[in-house]
Parts: C-alpha cells; structure tokens; sequence
C-alpha cells in the first residue's frame, strides 16, 4: 500500500503549533463575522427547538422532523452532514499532494446516491421504518439489527464526530492561535445545546443554511486562488489562471495531477480499478446503510421526495471536486510558482501539508473576508456534528431502549436519546488526541471504513435484490465479515510490512476483496441455511414475507415503478446526472 493510502502511526503533531508567535491572523471585522454567525446558528437551531417544543413533542417529531422533510431539505441535509472540515482541510491536502485523485469520493457519490434513491428509499418508507437496524430486522433477524446498531454508533461516534472535530480543530488553531481543544470544546457545546434540544428539525433547518454558507466560503477562497494563479510571475492575477495551472503542471512533469482516473501503478496508490470496484463498497455503506446519512431520508413526507433528495445530494457532490479539492492543487501550483509562501507550515524542507488549507485563508484572502472562511469552517464542522449526535440518540432509542423496554413511552425516548447524545459527544471529544496521530486525516478515516463497510454491504445489497438471502446467513456474514475486516485492519496496524498491506489499490481494493468474500458466504450459506418453509406459524409466515415485501423482484422493477411523472420525477434526474458524471470523468479521465 503507498504511502497516500497507509496508516503510518508515527506521532504526527498538529499544524497549528507551527503558527506559535505569528502575528494575529484575523482582524476584529473577521472575528465579528464568526461571532455573528455563530450566534446566528444557535438562535436559529433554539427556535427550530422551541418550535418542536410547541407542537406535541413525539418521539417521532423529534427523532424524523414529524416525516415532513421535502426533497430540497433532504438534499441539502446529506451534503451539509457529509460535508465536514474533515474534507474541506483534507481534500486541500490531498489535492496538494496528490492533485485531483482524491476527487473521486466526490463524484463516485453522486452514482451511489442514485441507487439511495431509486433503489433503497422506497423499501425504507414503505416498511415505515425509522433507523436502518430496524430495516436490517424486517430483512432478515434481530441478530442483524443489533450488529447493525453497534457498528452504527461506534462509526457515529468515531468517523463523523471525532475526525469532524480533529480537523477542524487544527485550522481553528491555526487562524485563531487558540488551543485546539477549547475550540473544539466551544463548537461542541454551541451545537450540542440546538442539536440535543432540538431534534432532527433543528438539525436540518441548520444544515440547509450551513449548506449556503459553506458552499460561499468554498467558492471565495477558490475563486481567489485562480484569480492569483493568473496573470504572470511579475504581475499575478487574472483570468488566465486555469491555462497556467496547466502549464504549471506539465512543465514540472506532474500532468496525472490533473487526472481523475489513474493508471495500474500509479505512484499514488488509487489506479482506476481500486476506484470502480472498490468505492461501491464504501459508497453503498456510508450512503445507504449509514443511519447518519439516512437518517435525512426516513424523515421524508413521502416516498416520492425520499427518492428525488438523494438525487439532488448527488447533483450538489459534483462541487466539493472544484471547490474542496482544485484548491489543493491550486496551492500547489503557487507554491512552485513562487507565488504563496508555506514557510510557516515547512519543516526541514517540507511542507507539513495537513495546513495548507489555513494557510490559504492567511495567505490569500484579505482581512475581512477570513471570517466568512471561519464560519465556513464552523459550518462544516457544525452540521456534521449534530447530524452524528441525531443518529446516535435515534439508535439508542429505538434500537437499545425500544428493544429491551418496548413499552418505553416518547418523551422518556426522547429524554433517553439527548443523554446517549451528551455521551456520544464526550467520547468523541476525548478520541481526538489519539486520531491525530494518522499521517493523511481523510486516507485515515476511509481505511477505517473499508473494513468495516464490507459486510454490511455485502448483506444490504444480497437482501435487497436477491429473495432468496436467508436470515441465518446474513446473520452469519455481518459478524464473521466484521470480525474478519477488523482482524485484517489489526494485522495491516500492527504488521505494516506484510502482504495483505502491500496488494495494489490499497484500502479501496481491501474493501472490495473484503465485500466478495461477504458476498460469496452469504450466497452459499443462503444455500446451505435457506428460510424455513412455511408451516403456519407467525415466524415462518413472516420469513417468506420479508423476500416478497423487501426485495425487489429484478433490478428493473424500481425503474419501472410509477415515479411522480414529469420534471420532477427521479428517475429522470437520474439519468441526468448520471449522464453529467459520465462527461465529467470522460475530460478528466
């Protein structure tokens, strides 16, 4: 595995500590400007609250917006969720190091987003469902949901919460030169206090409005980069400045840097078929069965808007490759240009580039303009936050409490979810010190998830399309294919030299490898360990059901299913950006 996709522990400290003694980043305008929007968010996160406290206050009101989510709230809730500091300072590091290559997690979305919403949602809403362990236990068995429910949390806990406030912590430091851990501390109690109040409502009123402001913060500092790059040497700026990015590249032999689709060998370790094959496993996963991600769709009014939300997420990912990821590359191409100066984040010759992102912001945008970067920042951090806590507090309810108390009334629910919430968060708090010690923060998180997603995938996908997938084989699959990727994750840890870690496509390819083998087991077990033939009673009567109701009977069938008809109708947007995505890759294959 190359070194862009592998796990070095080494202790690695935070980039903000290079910034000790520097002169203050940002101006009294630019602090008022994050001041500003922090308050803003609160107030409208509280009032978002106080309206759920208004109305009958359910468990369902609080937990899926009362099921009243249109689709273009239910778009803007994925991106703003999935959409963290974690990419914002990543992908600038990525496209830094690597150029575009890393883009791919962005644009392959947009694909898995459609299976969300042709494919899954309709199943989600109409089994009525509200957590996907709950749909797992419909599918198959309770030993599904209760795996499901585990992994579920503990990825809540780990992938959105604590990598979210890693990264964001260390920029934060670095533009504000205050600890990172008080920022980070500040940001949780802030978004905690709408989030744990408020409920899912609150947590997508936010997000639609963080969506805006994240996606304007983005622009500006894109915007600026290529502005700077334009021009020539002595006289910088212009229009010009996508031409010399060009020519920046190809003078210093780094043409693959502007490629999405890399070749087998490539220095970078992400070949073109680590992409194809492995990036369904992890989409499928984080997209479809992630109750972080899903949580957006179950609270659809219908399932017509549960279908059309997914789609518009994906018309929304096509962005975060121009805006999160080109302004790596862009710093990049400055820096060897002699244009932006990285001392400050060099150390004996290299530049560390986890700080390139604030550096940008200090070294680009003129004082006034970098407080509306820092509330982008807060955005993303933000909204993926209390999305995380939202999830958790669902699945402790319904899935833990619900199960074992199933006559738990809805506010006691309610009041179980905020305190699992304010757990959640603690923890996630105190794990950061221990995840900054990954190399690449956002090649750190989704090597974590390949050996995770797997058999969840496996089991998702097989159940959904296959009536034949047995209960007691997908019980089987979900927890040998876990304890089966963890024990490989261990090994790779512990052993990095062995041969497992040294495979092309590195941790894309390990989720694919992973993923067959899950696939292959549950088939055959399916085989060997069939449903039980109905003899009259209620749990064989529900085994054949559970194949009839909540698998389609081909892949076509959703297709052919009766959509809302005309501009709206999914099916067409699909295709749409299914087409879009095509000619996307096709000029930067």
């Amino acid at each position: 595995m190359k070194l862009s996709s592998t796990i070095l522990m080494a202790d690695v400290s935070a980039i903000g500590s290079t910034s000790a003694g520097s002169e203050l980043h940002l101006n009294a305008i630019d602090i008022a400007v994050a001041v500003l929007y922090l308050a803003g968010i609160v107030f409208v996160g509280l009032l978002a609250a106080w309206t759920h406290k208004k109305s009958k206050g359910t468990a369902d009101e609080y937990f899926l917006a009362g099921k009243s989510l249109s689709w273009p709230s239910i778009g803007l809730a994925l991106f703003a969720t999935n959409i963290s500091t974690l990419h914002l300072v990543s992908f600038a590091q990525n496209g830094f190091d690597t150029g575009l290559l890393n883009g791919n997690f962005e644009w392959m979305a947009g694909f898995t987003l459609v299976l969300l919403g042709l494919f899954f949602a309709p199943f989600y809403i109409r089994s009525g469902i509200s957590t996907l362990p709950d749909f797992l236990e419909r599918r198959y068995n309770r030993v599904c949901r209760d795996v499901l429910t585990a992994v579920s949390i503990l990825t809540a806990v780990v992938v959105h919460i604590a990598f979210a406030l890693l990264t964001g912590g260390i920029i934060l430091e670095e533009l504000l030169e205050v600890n990172m851990m008080w920022c980070i501390l500040v940001l949780c109690g802030l978004t905690g206090l709408y989030t744990i109040v408020g409920g899912l409502l609150a947590v997508v009123v936010t997000e639609c409005i963080q969506t805006v402001v994240l996606l304007a913060g983005a622009a500006l500092i894109t915007g600026i980069a290529l502005w700077n790059l334009g021009g020539s040497p002595g006289a910088p700026g212009g229009w010009d400045g996508w031409q010399n990015l060009i020519s920046i590249v190809e003078s210093q032999g780094e043409s693959q840097r502007m490629n999405m689709l890399r070749p087998h060998g490539d220095a970078d370790g992400m070949p073109w078929y680590a992409i194809l094959l492995g990036y369904p496993v992890l989409g499928i996963w984080y997209w479809c069965a992630d109750q972080t991600i899903v949580q957006r769709v179950l609270g659809a009014k219908d399932e017509e808007h549960a279908r059309l939300g997914p789609v518009f997420a994906g018309v929304l990912k096509i962005l975060p490759v121009f805006l999160f990821v080109l302004p790596g590359l862009l710093a990049w191409a400055l820096f060897q240009d002699g244009r932006l100066d990285l001392s400050m984040i060099t150390v004996d010759g290299v530049v560390q580039s986890k700080g390139v992102y604030a550096s940008m912001i200090t070294e680009l945008l003129p004082l006034g303009f970098r407080g509306v970067l820092v509330a982008a920042l807060m955005a993303a951090l933000m909204s993926t936050v209390s999305g995380a806590l939202n999830s958790i507090s669902t699945l402790v309810s319904y899935d833990v409490v619900k199960r074992i108390l199933p006559t738990t009334k809805g506010r006691l629910l309610v009041r179980v979810g905020r305190i699992a919430a304010g757990i959640a968060l603690v923890i996630a708090v105190a794990l950061v010190p221990l995840l900054n010690r990954f190399e690449s923060v956002f090649n750190g998180m989704a090597s974590i998830i390949s050996h995770i997603a797997p058999p969840i995938t496996a089991v998702l996908v097989v159940g959904v399309f296959w009536r034949g997938a047995s209960a007691r084989a997908a019980a089987t699959t979900l927890i040998g294919g876990s304890l089966l990727g963890i024990g490989v994750f261990t090994t790779n840890a512990l052993l990095p030299d062995n041969p497992l870690n040294q495979l092309p496509g590195g941790f894309m390819m390990m989720a694919f490898y992973l993923a067959t083998i899950c696939v292959l087991s549950q088939v055959a077990l399916s085989v060997c360990l069939p449903d039980p033939p109905s003899d009259g009673s209620q749990q064989t009567d529900q085994n054949q059901v559970r194949g009839a109701t909540l698998a389609w009977s081909s892949p076509l069938e959703p297709l052919r299913s009766a959509g809302q008809g005309g501009i709206l109708d999914a099916r067409f947007w699909s295709a749409a950006l299914v087409c879009v995505m095509c000619l996307l890759y096709w000029f930067f294959r």
